[in-house]
């Protein structure tokens, strides 16, 4: 919009949406955040809209409505109606949200149990699930205040096949799955650690498949040793996998084993069952 003399004014925004604070350019992409304005006009109830009435719930000129439109269209987010001049949200969308309520279900779900592991054995635990070809953690209790070595955080991703909390996983894959997710390049490839082929690989699945468990120092920081179980399904495959982890100085094989397998098998056993009371067991990402 503009003033009789030339000045250029804002679109005021509908009630409930903030504007855009120029002066959060340098921190922000604000092209993004306009997209997710025009994600947001879309309310429930309101299943298709034309492009004027999108630019209105979401404050934007036209020229940038139509603009993100397009992009969002593009990248799958957006269907234009056939034969009409309308709008709808995807499933695309959809799948994002059901993504975050399934990991939400799961981190609610295993939070106490891992708390109680690691009450239990005195040392950090974490749970992970598969998302493509990296595993991803969905929780981690620390034993204390210590941090060990590289501080794994949550929502971390890492090449599933090169640690222990991942082949522990894929080891308890159908094989058709096994073959997509070893077939599914990393989110973030590492420069420092290297993913086993499949002659390196297949001997330790087949170990993982026999002793239930894998206990070995670990890949991302030497100087910690790491046990780590498969959380298994109903089906018999696994919807995720725990682990323990306890410093190389201070613990050895047998004293790990003999401290914390029990534990974690119960562990592991509590949240499939967990995940079955509540029907998430098939929210494993990139399935």
């Amino acid at each position: 919009m503009s003033l009789p003399n030339g000045t250029a004014t804002m679109t005021p925004a509908p009630m409930g949406i903030r504007r855009l604070d120029p002066k959060e350019g340098k921190s922000s992409v604000q092209s993004l955040a306009k997209g997710l304005r025009v994600l947001e006009a879309f309310k429930p109830g309101i299943d298709e809209m034309t492009l004027s009435e999108i630019a209105a719930a979401s404050g934007l000129d036209a020229g940038t409505t139509f603009r993100m439109l397009n992009t969002l269209v593009s990248a799958g987010y957006v269907v234009r109606i056939p034969e009409s001049r309308r709008f709808r949200l995807s499933l695309k969308v959809l799948d994002l949200g059901f993504n975050a309520i399934a990991h939400k279900d799961l981190r609610d779900i295993v939070r106490p149990l891992l708390q109680t592991l690691v009450d239990e054995v005195s040392e950090a635990a974490s749970f992970a699930v598969l998302e493509g070809g990296d595993v991803l953690y969905i929780e981690r209790v620390r034993a204390g205040f210590t941090r060990l070595g590289v501080d794994i955080r949550i929502g971390t991703t890492i090449p599933a096949a090169v640690t222990s909390i991942g082949r522990a996983i894929l080891a308890f894959l159908p094989e058709h799955r096994l073959e997509r997710v070893l077939a599914t390049p990393p989110r973030h490839p590492s420069l420092t650690l290297k993913t086993p082929d499949r002659p390196t690989l297949d001997p330790l699945l087949a170990a993982l498949r026999r002793d239930g468990y894998v206990l070995e120092k670990s890949v991302i920081t030497p100087d910690l040793r790491l046990l780590a179980v498969p959380v298994i399904g109903a089906d018999g495959w696994a919807t995720g996998a725990i682990s323990v982890v306890a410093p190389w100085s201070q613990s050895s094989d047998e004293d790990l084993k003999s401290r914390a397998l029990e534990p974690m098998l119960a562990t592991a056993h509590h949240i499939a069952r967990a995940q079955e009371a509540v029907g998430s067991t098939s929210s494993v990402p990139g399935l």
